[in-house]
C-alpha cells in the first residue's frame, strides 16, 4: 500500500494547490476495507451494498418512507424497488400503509432484518473502534467533522446523538 500512496513522479503541472492523492488513497481504501468486512456475510445472503444500504437506514430509521428513503440513497426509483423487493420476499424488511394516507409504504425492519442489520454495523463498529483507539483524544470529533464536511449539504445527517441520514425541513 506504501508505494501507492507516493508521489506520482509522471506529474507535470503543479496545480495552485496540491491535490492531497495521499487522503484520497486513504479514502479508496478506508471504504474498501469498511464495506469489506460486511460484503463478506451479505454474500452468504446473496445481497450487496445496495441491500445493506436499504437495510441499515431502514433499522435506523422505523417507518421511514420509501420517498425518504430514495432522498438518503440518492438512487433511482427501479434500483430501490428492486432492492426493497428482495429484502421484503426474504423477510427483512415489512411495508406498511401509512396511517393518514393508505397509499404511502412506511417500512420496518424485522427482527431478521434488525438481526442482520446488528451484525453489519458491529463489523463496521469493531474497524472504527481500532482506528479510533490508534488515535488521540479529541480526534473522534475531528474525525466526525472531516467526514461530515465530505458530505453535500443537502444529504448531510444532524442530530446531537449522531448522525441521522434523514432528510428533512433545514437539513
Amino acid at each position: 500500500m506504501k508505494a501507492a500512496l507516493q508521489a506520482d513522479p509522471h506529474r507535470t503541472a503543479d496545480p495552485v494547490e496540491p491535490i492531497p492523492f495521499d487522503v484520497i488513497e486513504l479514502l479508496f481504501f478506508a471504504y474498501r476495507d469498511f464495506v469489506g468486512d460486511p460484503d463478506r456475510i451479505l454474500e452468504r445472503y446473496g445481497f450487496g451494498r445496495a441491500h445493506h444500504r436499504v437495510l441499515h437506514f431502514v433499522y435506523r430509521n422505523p417507518g421511514l418512507t420509501i420517498a425518504a428513503l430514495l432522498d438518503i440513497l440518492k438512487i433511482t426509483k427501479q434500483s430501490l424497488n428492486r432492492v426493497l423487493k428482495e429484502l421484503i420476499e426474504q423477510g427483512y424488511v415489512e411495508s406498511r400503509a401509512g396511517r393518514s394516507d393508505r397509499r404511502q409504504r412506511l417500512l420496518f425492519p424485522t427482527e431478521k432484518g434488525r438481526t442482520l442489520a446488528c451484525d453489519l454495523a458491529m463489523l463496521q463498529t469493531a474497524r472504527i473502534r481500532r482506528a479510533l483507539e490508534g488515535c488521540g483524544p479529541g480526534d473522534r470529533d475531528a474525525a466526525i467533522r472531516f467526514l461530515e464536511a465530505m458530505i453535500d449539504r443537502d444529504g448531510a445527517p444532524s442530530g446531537a446523538d449522531g448522525p441521522r441520514a434523514v432528510p428533512g425541513p433545514g437539513r
